[in-house]
């Protein structure tokens, strides 16, 4: 007997059925695998972090069981939080099964889970959605330009429920904009006053009208549905990268960043006065301090950034991560996230061999006083011929932290920003590194617990700092994803403790 569809599976086939209809039978074959990978998150969540709902977890016969607060119980597998590939098919709650993951968080009743539910149903919907379009063995072939190892990220985040919720874009729009289905996109222009704008960096005359105004690069979403297509004149293609508001143009030249103010995954993404404002000094700061890593990390250097004084109407311009790959000897640059389609990054040697190359980099950094936030989206790897990790690119400046006092300890200057880019409170910096690194990219890329420690066993050979000692010996940080999307009453970042392989707890 078929397992009964929830409402936003149903929604997405009789949508797809008007506006794509060849994609029905391969949507329906896609929705019982993403109903078990959203389930692997959810259940990765559950076990994991601290939510004040569960009181208790003990060993099952068959796994974990979880004791909630009022007194029931939910049961299931063994929970492995690096797990990358769906493993739970199935939860029971007092024993009645459960095999959706918003049909599991409506049966808990917790506070905001009816919100939660739905996101988790048109997570699933669209997680289908996005397997059912692409073609066979695409991951076995090489891809021929740098956004294609982009688009083939198909599955969104490794460890967050939400991997696909994409909340006001119907079927058409995912189709239309979305990455992993290949898109042309059709950035629009906005023209602003000069005079109404904050510019940073050098912002191109081919962007400007020669009248005194900025020629702004807007989404067509956000052209549709913020600005209702106001004073939006006809702009460039664009090839939509992981991040789906930041697009490679099909003649070349820059990425552009662009507002996008809808929620993807965990929150409403837009482009603060305040990034616009701090993005060619970080760039430039950046940019020297890479310079002292022996060539082993490049930065993508902001080439302009404006705002019109306002989130929803701003745009960044960064350098493609290709500049950093010398295609005529045949190099090539993929994000970390997409390693997963890449098979040579499948072998235990290979995963060493990154690991060597990530940790001593990123711990470098962090040493000298700044955390990336180096998650498989942000951080890439340059490949050799061969497919060998030869070095890091970093993009995406707006979320790093910035210790003013290790700086000056290393006798380096400390650049003129200030804001929520700057601290010397340790615990905040490591968590940013290492729950982005460690139990983001690396984790992501090994696949499982048992492979991570593998990974994780390069860093003892990594230079005796205080931040390695806390790597070895430590519990390791992961975001609490699903405590924040339960807790929205709470601002800022929420954390979990993993246990260390290396530390035996």
């Amino acid at each position: 007997m078929p397992f009964p569809s929830s409402a936003a599976e149903e929604a997405v086939a009789a949508e797809l059925a008007t506006v794509r209809p060849a994609l029905g039978p391969a949507y329906a074959a896609a929705l019982s695998g993403a109903r078990a990978a959203v389930l692997t998150r959810l259940w990765r969540a559950l076990a994991f972090e601290p939510l004040p709902w569960v009181v208790g977890r003990e060993a099952a016969p068959d796994g974990l069981a979880l004791l909630l607060a009022d007194g029931r119980r939910l049961e299931g597998p063994p929970p492995d939080p690096y797990a990358t590939r769906p493993y739970v098919d199935e939860l029971l709650l007092d024993g009645r099964s459960h095999r959706r993951a918003g049909q599991l968080v409506r049966a808990l009743g917790v506070p905001h889970g009816e919100e939660f539910a739905a996101e988790l149903d048109a997570s699933t919907a669209s997680l289908a959605l996005s397997r059912a379009g692409q073609p066979p063995a695409a991951g076995d072939r090489p891809a021929r330009a740098a956004w294609e190892w982009e688009q083939r990220v198909v599955d969104g985040h490794p460890y967050h429920p939400n991997c696909r919720s994409r909340p006001g874009f119907s079927v058409a729009e995912e189709l239309a904009y979305a990455p992993e289905h290949r898109p042309v996109v059709e950035l629009g222009l906005v023209p602003v006053r000069a005079e109404e704008c904050l510019v940073t960096g050098d912002w191109p005359e081919r962007l400007r009208d020669g009248g005194g105004r900025i020629l702004l690069p807007v989404h067509p979403w956000q052209a549709a549905h913020v600005l209702k297509h106001e004073r939006v004149r006809t702009g460039f293609a664009a090839h939509p990268l992981m991040a789906l508001r930041t697009l490679a143009p099909v003649d070349g030249g820059p990425h552009v960043k662009t507002a996008l103010s809808a929620r993807l995954t965990s929150s409403v993404r837009d482009i603060s006065a305040y990034s616009i404002e701090t993005a060619a000094v970080l760039s430039a700061f950046l940019q020297g301090l890479a310079d002292r890593l022996d060539g082993r990390l490049h930065i993508t250097r902001t080439v302009g950034a404006v705002t019109a004084y306002s989130p929803d109407l701003a745009a960044v311009l960064r350098e493609p991560p290709e500049l950093y790959a010398d295609a005529a000897a045949g190099e090539r640059v993929l994000p970390v996230a997409a390693l997963a389609s890449w098979p040579p990054a499948r072998s235990a040697a290979w995963q060493a061999r990154f690991a060597r190359l990530a940790l001593s980099v990123c711990l470098r950094l962090l040493e000298l006083g700044v955390a990336l936030e180096a998650h498989g989206q942000n951080l890439l790897v340059v490949l050799s011929p061969d497919g060998a990790p030869l070095r890091l690119v970093y993009r995406d400046l707006a979320d790093i932290r910035i210790s003013p006092a290790r700086l000056r300890a290393n006798g380096l200057p400390v650049p003129p920003l200030s804001g929520r880019l700057v601290t010397d409170d340790v615990a905040v910096l490591r968590r940013k590194l290492f729950g982005s690194l460690l139990t983001g990219a690396l984790g992501a890329t090994a696949g499982s617990a048992a492979a991570f420690a593998e990974v994780l066993s390069e860093a003892a050979a990594l230079p005796a700092t205080a931040d390695t000692a806390a790597l070895l010996e430590g519990r390791l940080p992961t975001k609490a994803l699903t405590l924040m999307r339960l807790s929205p009453e709470v601002t800022g970042d929420q954390w979990a403790e993993l246990s260390n392989p290396l530390a035996g707890g």
